[in-house]
Formats: C-alpha cells, structure tokens, sequence
C-alpha cells in the first residue's frame, strides 16, 4: 500500500474517532475551508454549517463502522468510496436507530496532508 492510500485511511479512521468522541474541532481540521456536504433531501452543506450541525451530535452516542470500498488517488486529488453503519443512541436514554449507506468522498492533498472537500452521504435509515 502507497503512502498517500495509507494517509487516506488513517483519515478516516481519525474522522471517525473524533466523531464518535464528540471532538468536533479535531473533525474539522480534517476538511478544506471550501469543503462542501451532499445529503438527500437536503441543501449542500458548507463546513460552517456543517460545524453547527455537529453542536447536536453532543446529545447522541455515535458507533460508526466504516469499510472502505474503494480508494482512487489521481496526483494531488483522490476519491474514497465508504460503506458506513451508524448507531446512533440518545445520551438520554431511549431506542438506539441505525443507518447505513455509502458515502463517496472527494479529498484534495493540500499543505502536506489529505483533505475532504466534497463529501455525497447516501447514509439512510435501516429498516
């Protein structure tokens, strides 16, 4: 495995770490300023907004299992296709929900590391 594809995973894993630890600030250090968030049904998202959204992850206990499909590096940009699980459970209290999907990420190598800048989540609910 080339260094740039390990560099990759290890960004996924980190991402999915900090996020199931609530570290939001570690989680943003890992998107480009310009970054942009596709989900269905919903407007994109750009990383301010997607900073905000993440206040109300704070309230919730997240498992996120990540397999990744697919990992295409062409020069300083590269693609990961991830298929994900989350479990999500109300810190509260209550019935834990499950999603899952693919999501496809678009990465750009800026200032010596590997960035998400495009993000298409196609996470939705298991029935």
């Amino acid at each position: 495995m080339q260094k740039d594809e390990q560099d990759i995973r290890t960004l996924v894993a980190t991402w999915i770490a900090a996020t199931e630890a609530g570290d939001t600030e570690r989680v943003l250090t890992l998107i480009c300023d310009d970054a942009v968030f596709l989900t269905a049904g919903a407007p994109p998202m750009r990383k301010p907004d997607f900073a905000a959204a993440q206040a109300s992850l704070k309230q919730l206990q997240l498992r996120i299992t990540s397999e990744i499909q697919e990992i295409r590096i062409m020069g300083e940009w590269a693609y990961c296709w991830n298929r994900l699980k989350l479990v999500v459970t109300p810190r509260s209290g209550g019935t834990a929900v499950t999603r899952s999907g693919n999501s496809l990420s678009i990465l750009r190598h800026q200032s010596g590391s590997w960035l998400l800048v495009r993000d298409a989540n196609m996470v939705t609910l298991e029935s």
